[in-house]
């Protein structure tokens, strides 16, 4: 597999493929931030740090920002530091058990500002850009306008995401389709500054187990993913067995429709890519018997002509669900007390 192809596998755009080809990747530097609000699910538990090894496996120097200041900004967990750190930590041995690379470095978000250089940099890079343009970026972190007018450091949270970059002095961001705005952002700044310009990789996001909901309050384009604020609507790496079955059972999951289909979402980026082994779906001999789908085109083709019940899919996503995070459910005794008092329980 050529080094592009690897990049692009399971992600939705590249920008831009003609940067990312050229680029040498063993002097290359990577990272991705993720907000320390809650527990990780299947994207940021699964989906990711297997990413973050096929980068790494091709040379890149990889660096997973814990963004508690943007975390804190963003008035997540309440806006308790101590909370978002304790989370931060939860966050690493997570993303460790389901196999992220130790090559891979860790660091703080407040580590990195406390470094010396970062406000005089955000201040820099906030000269070549307007506030109009900030507002566009807003929803890099779930906000709105409204939001903004009503908290002043939202505004600043964008130009924090640029200023990260910029300090850790990155080649390659990571993130999914959300993060694209900061992405741009950056090249825009960049162009205007004579700063390094950040390539960007942007992957998809899993939608909610509960669905796409009123189609028309969603704008065009955009997901309402999995969120780690609403236990229903995600799959979490530390969720028991009988939470896995009981989430999967119940996730919107219309028959032969694919579009906004969570669980399709689910065997697309999550079994296909990651799980290792054949995707099976085990019916009763009367119902045609167990069937293996070799490749995601074809279990869609036949999600498709309804030749695959949702409850048959459903039963064998459980299935393959269960084992892909029995490393994580082994750890969950270590932080079962500190995930309770962040608000999380697996029943």
């Amino acid at each position: 597999m050529q080094q592009i192809d690897l990049l692009k596998r399971n992600m939705v755009e590249v920008v831009t493929e003609q940067e990312l080809s050229s680029m040498k990747l063993s002097s290359s530097r990577g990272y991705i931030g993720f907000e320390p609000s809650g527990i990780p699910h299947l994207g940021t538990g699964v989906l990711w740090p297997k990413k973050i090894n096929e980068l790494v496996s091709l040379g890149v120097e990889f660096q997973v920002l814990l963004a508690d200041w943007h975390a804190f900004v963003n008035n997540k967990l309440a806006g308790n530091i101590d909370s978002i750190r304790e989370s931060g930590k939860i966050f690493k041995e997570g993303m460790r058990a389901m196999g992220l690379s130790d090559k891979v470095k860790f660091i703080w978000a407040s580590d990195l500002i406390d470094s010396g250089e970062y406000f005089t940099t955000l201040i820099k890079l906030a000269k070549h850009t307007s506030l109009p343009r900030l507002k566009r970026a807003l929803p890099i972190m779930g906000r709105v306008e409204g939001d903004a007018e009503k908290d002043f450091s939202m505004f600043i949270y964008p130009i924090m995401q640029v200023t990260d970059i910029s300090v850790m002095n990155v080649d390659i961001a990571l993130g999914g389709m959300d993060q694209r705005h900061a992405h741009m952002l950056q090249r825009d700044i960049a162009d205007k500054s004579g700063i390094k310009k950040v390539s960007a990789i942007h992957g998809p996001l899993l939608g909610s187990l509960k669905g796409p909901g009123r189609m028309d309050s969603v704008p065009e384009g955009e997901v309402v993913k999995m969120s780690k604020s609403d236990p229903d609507s995600a799959i979490f790496l530390f969720d028991s067995e009988t939470a896995i079955k009981r989430k999967i059972s119940s996730a919107f999951c219309p028959m032969g429709e694919v579009k906004g289909n969570p669980i399709m979402d689910i065997t697309r980026h999550i079994i296909y890519p990651y799980f290792g082994k054949q995707f099976m779906i085990s019916r009763p001999v009367s119902k045609g018997g167990d069937i293996v789908y070799p490749d995601y085109d074809e279990l869609e083709a036949e999600y498709v002509a309804k030749r695959i019940h949702p409850i048959d899919l459903k039963a064998a996503v459980s299935s393959v669900l269960i084992e892909m995070l029995k490393p994580a459910r082994a750890i969950y005794g270590k932080f079962e007390e500190t995930m309770k008092d962040l608000g999380y329980s697996s029943p």
